[in-house]
């Protein structure tokens, strides 16, 4: 068990949310408070004061769909320059990964950020597609380049999702029952706490913007464990270190005015509206779902996930990566069934990496 460097300050946190006496839920939406969570151990520290917590869908490569995938692996294989994280070569699809593509000599090249897209383009006379994943944290890092200019013959395939429409789905799909609500600090930066307000409003859901340490997601646990004691539900913000709560001012009117709200799919849901976001109509001459739509007409279709693979329910929270009985037998990071155990911010890989498989 790990030991913390302020052991003193966690056993009161915890003794305090023991006192409270709420046996709660509680729900994070963040693939490094999972890694936290996980490799800390302070789901099972949390657990014995009462506290129960799932990750829903905090992980952006794990929600983007087989089918953009596929879209991406199609212009690989037409002979487009497909840029992508890195995490996103080895998700599996019905017609293969976008490490398989580059295997076949497709030109898939992992980039650690739009700028190393933006170069290839300028080095190259092939088209160069950037597939553009992640949430309201890494979509302003899109849109810089575009804001100053780039290559004609560059584009962006945008798989960008926003958080509230996911969170609203959670809701209305009423498949779990989420007593309070720990919110993903890098996102809120960007965001601020306005956007989680409605939530606590509309639904009585209490709410903690928490940061990445240990201790603030203990922090955040007795926090929201003390709004449901006290029949509190607002938005309260354990990471006011860098959290403020207009968020980023210029970085909201940079995503106001490149990106447009659009109804997408995500893995594990149905369509949820104006969750994502595509390029607007005065950036669509690098908007890569028009440049090419001649060749994503022809995209297959594609199962969203393998037979067996229950990424979809992790995702909703409905499940723990443990329960799936792929679980480190047919499914491993060597061998994924899914993008959760591909990613290093889905809860199947996180899972792996702490507990042998176990």
């Amino acid at each position: 068990m790990f030991r913390f460097r302020d052991g003193g300050t966690a056993e009161r946190i915890l003794s305090e949310i023991k006192r409270l006496n709420v046996d709660c839920k509680l729900m994070h939406v963040c693939g490094t408070h999972q890694d936290t969570m996980v490799r800390f151990g302070l789901e099972e520290l949390l657990k014995d004061v009462g506290v129960e917590i799932r990750q829903g869908p905090g992980c952006p490569v794990c929600v983007t769909t087989s089918s953009e995938i596929a879209a991406g692996i199609t212009l690989a294989r037409s002979g487009k320059t497909v840029c992508v994280f890195g995490d996103m070569m080895k998700v599996p699809t019905t017609i293969g990964s976008l490490s398989d593509a580059k295997a076949d000599g497709a030109d898939v090249r992992i980039v650690y950020s739009i700028e190393d897209a933006v170069s290839a383009a300028s080095s190259s006379e092939k088209d160069v597609v950037f597939m553009a994943v992640g949430f309201e944290t890494t979509s302003p890092t899109t849109a810089v380049p575009l804001s100053k200019g780039v290559p004609k013959n560059f584009s962006v395939y945008s798989c960008h999702r926003i958080v509230p429409p996911a969170l609203e789905a959670i809701f209305e799909m009423g498949e779990i029952k989420v007593d309070g609500f720990i919110q993903p600090g890098h996102v809120s930066v960007i965001t601020g706490l306005g956007i989680f307000e409605p939530f606590s409003a509309r639904y009585g859901m209490p709410q903690v913007v928490a940061g990445f340490e240990p201790l603030d997601l203990l922090m955040a646990s007795y926090m929201l464990a003390k709004q449901i004691k006290e029949g509190r539900a607002e938005v309260e913000n354990e990471y006011s270190r860098l959290v403020r709560r207009d968020g980023n001012p210029k970085a909201r009117e940079l995503l106001a005015k490149t990106f447009v709200t659009a109804d997408r799919a995500w893995r594990g849901f149905p369509v949820i509206r104006e969750s994502a976001l595509d390029l607007r109509r005065e950036y669509e001459m690098h908007d890569a779902s028009k440049v090419h739509e001649d060749i994503l007409v022809n995209v297959p279709e594609v199962e969203d996930e393998p037979e067996g693979c229950r990424c979809g329910e992790v995702l909703r929270g409905l499940i723990r990566s443990e329960e799936c009985p792929m679980f480190g037998t047919a499914c491993d990071p060597n061998r994924p069934m899914g993008p959760c155990m591909v990613s290093h911010e889905g809860n199947c890989n996180i899972a792996f990496r702490f507990s042998g498989g176990r």
